[in-house]
């Protein structure tokens, strides 16, 4: 499918490449170099490199390619199973484990796993993802919901779509919250200043997050985090904007903090309906042992 924008005033002497970085905030400035150099990018109907200067009233269009297939292997990779029957899986995912092979991680995902334990997962999102419903961060740990076959995982989708998937994290963050609630809402998008990293930003996707505070310590709170909507990165991402960034967290906070390996944030709690009876289905999963090691020691320092 082909996208279309026409250039106004405010974007006019933009590259074409950084322009489409901004209509397309998933898109890496690699992948949008890619897409101009497989002639995937056109200005007015005529194929353009990545240093054309757009101007008002020039229409871009653009048509992102398929992505090539990857050669995925199965591999005996232990997996916490909290649950599975003959649509579904749900695992506790460690921290440190990707969810799926992509460049520089071709093994050792949860999706290499999850192929040497099931041999039948849905193909909705390509061979790349099989089953992989949502995701979360590659240092995050706790709950994912894998479907087995296409049906489940478009009932899956849809009911993420519609936000009635109850998903509930806890994290440690730096500061001290001086209240007990709170709701972030604000739009999330690539931030413009670097690549790799995700913003709050004016033209972002909505996103909304519910917090509350469970308990305070010196420098330090741990609180637990409602989803009602899921962007990339969006608890770090809003927790970062509140003056808070969560602890351990390098992209969006100090770069060390107490050893941690990875951010302290873990998907604790998991419930959807499921895609074949319609019973409602809840999971919990406890913290792992590093995240659990660092409320000890502030216990003991507070």
């Amino acid at each position: 499918m082909k996208e279309h924008y026409q250039v106004v005033e405010k974007d006019e002497g933009k590259r074409v490449d950084k322009l489409l970085t901004e209509l397309a905030p998933d898109a890496s400035r690699t992948q949008v170099q890619t897409w101009i150099n497989k002639d995937a990018v056109w200005v007015n109907q005529a194929v353009v490199k990545s240093n054309y200067k757009v101007q008002n009233g020039d229409t871009v269009t653009w048509s992102i390619p398929e992505p090539e297939a990857l050669n995925i292997e199965a591999e005996q990779i232990p997996l916490e199973i909290i649950y599975e029957d003959s649509d579904i899986i749900v695992v506790n995912k460690p921290s440190g484990m990707v969810v799926h092979p992509s460049a520089g991680h071709m093994s050792g995902t949860l999706v290499n796993g999850l192929l040497h334990h099931c041999k039948d997962l849905s193909g909705i999102n390509g061979v790349e993802r099989p089953g992989i419903v949502h995701r979360i961060d590659k240092d995050t740990s706790g709950l994912v919901m894998v479907a087995k076959h296409d049906q489940a995982h478009q009932s899956l989708g849809d009911q993420l779509a519609d936000k009635t998937v109850e998903r509930t994290y806890e994290a440690i963050v730096h500061g001290e919250i001086n209240h007990e609630y709170g709701t972030i809402d604000a739009p999330i998008g690539r931030d413009p200043k670097d690549r790799q990293r995700m913003a709050v930003i004016e033209a972002g996707k909505s996103a909304v997050t519910h917090f509350k505070t469970i308990e305070h310590f010196k420098d330090f709170t741990h609180i637990e985090c409602v989803l009602e909507t899921g962007r990339t990165h969006q608890i770090r991402v809003h927790m970062k904007y509140i003056g808070h960034p969560i602890a351990g967290d390098p992209k969006y906070g100090p770069r060390k903090t107490w050893g941690l390996s990875g951010q302290a944030l873990h998907a604790k709690s998991l419930g959807f309906n499921h895609p074949v009876t319609g019973e409602h289905l809840s999971f919990h999963a406890e913290a792992p042992e590093e995240f659990t090691d660092m409320l000890t020691f502030l216990h003991k320092r507070s």
